[in-house]
């Protein structure tokens, strides 16, 4: 049961995926390009019509263009660093839940090298096409007649670090798929272990191929002592929204809803928020990184976002009196920048609720691991790294 001395019933944890607030002085080490700077740069470039998320403080975390500082900001707001060697989904959220990485997960911008693919193929008994970085919508629409003549599942990697495996539901059918993607978990260990392999099937005919939502992600373990292993162990009900049960392969995560795009996990969250009266509720809305800062997209980026904006009122109105919201990121992915990879930046943080004080500044949090410190005190529980900002919340 959920020790009834939390400080607040419930967390509502939101990762807007890639939303990134500016540059770390490190940004460069990390092959980022000059001046990378995800909401900086759409409201400068695209502008951005964001009044919900400017009234809980968005705009006094730093100047954006069009976003002033709210007089009084309904909410408390800061931005956490990331202290891992990394920039990518698995290094943001283990970071979240208080494990940092000694080193970065393994990337592949050359393809993966022969030992790895030879053994592969031999275990899933099938040929394979691509073996490059590519983008998931674009390899499939180069590959995917071939792939429906010979069979051969589509692998390919991205500036993340990731081995995706794409197949065609008719040719390879979904559960062929998820086994042959844990095969790869199987092979991808010691200096090849990379931070996921994902499962990524689609339907439809040559010119007009589209993936469906039975992706699946294998990823690594998290170290035990994170957050959401103690909070299972403290009766914590955790109820995880979008990828997040993925990405902890299920750890402590009591529930789970999949999702199809960010308004579905959005729906999906006032789902959980009217179904779960205690715990901790942990959302992942990724289609800001997957559907547009991969693919440059700024118009789409920003749309998403004034989306999200719009959302709020609904979702401040299904607060309980003991609800506690903090929205975040895992990352920066700047569509407007050269490139299609992830961006080392700052992220935001913004926590509101019925009994948040509001306009208190957190200031720049030395890591991600403070909102899995704050979330853990409010339950009761310590995770390895991170300072607790809950005392300034209340």
């Amino acid at each position: 049961m959920l020790q009834s001395n939390s400080v607040f019933e419930r967390v509502i944890w939101i990762v807007l995926d890639s939303v990134g607030i500016g540059a770390m002085p490190d940004a460069a080490a990390f092959n980022d390009p000059p001046g990378a700077d995800t909401l900086g740069n759409l409201a400068r470039i695209r502008g951005l019509a964001l009044p919900n998320l400017a009234r809980l403080g968005l705009g006094n975390i730093r100047p954006l263009a069009g976003i002033p500082p709210a007089p009084s900001p309904a909410g408390a707001y800061g931005r956490c660093a990331l202290a891992s060697p990394g920039k990518d989904t698995t290094t943001g959220h283990w970071e979240m839940v208080g494990i940092h990485l000694g080193r970065p997960f393994p990337l592949y911008p050359c393809g993966f090298p022969p030992e790895i693919m030879r053994e592969f193929e031999a275990r899933i008994g099938r040929r394979t096409l691509g073996n490059k970085p590519a983008s998931g919508t674009e390899i499939i629409q180069e590959l995917g007649p071939e792939h429906m003549r010979t069979g051969s599942p589509i692998i390919y990697t991205s500036a993340d670090s990731v081995f995706q495996v794409a197949a065609h539901e008719e040719v390879i059918p979904v559960p062929e798929l998820y086994r042959i993607c844990e095969t790869a978990r199987e092979i991808l260990r010691g200096p090849h272990e990379v931070g996921r392999v994902i499962a990524r099937p689609f339907v439809g005919s040559s010119g007009a191929f589209t993936r469906t939502a039975n992706r699946h992600d294998y990823a690594v373990p998290p170290p035990p002592g994170m957050l959401l292993d103690l909070l299972e162990e403290r009766g914590v009900f955790v109820h995880g929204v979008g990828k997040i049960s993925d990405v902890f392969l299920g750890r402590g995560v009591s529930g789970s809803s999949k999702t199809k795009s960010n308004p579905d996990g959005m729906e999906k969250t006032l789902e959980a928020m009217a179904e779960v009266p205690a715990g901790l509720i942990f959302v992942n809305l990724v289609d800001f990184d997957q559907q547009y800062g991969h693919r440059n997209d700024i118009e789409g980026y920003a749309a998403a976002l004034e989306q999200c904006d719009a959302w709020l009122p609904r979702f401040e109105a299904a607060f309980g009196p003991g609800d506690l919201a903090i929205f975040t990121a895992d990352h920066g992915c700047d569509p407007t920048v050269p490139g299609t990879d992830h961006t080392r930046e700052y992220v935001p943080l913004i926590a509101c609720g019925p009994r948040v004080r509001k306009g208190v500044d957190l200031g720049l949090r030395r890591s991600l691991s403070d909102i899995g410190q704050t979330v853990g005190a409010n339950f009761g529980v310590s995770v390895p790294q991170g300072e607790s900002f809950l005392p300034l919340l209340i």
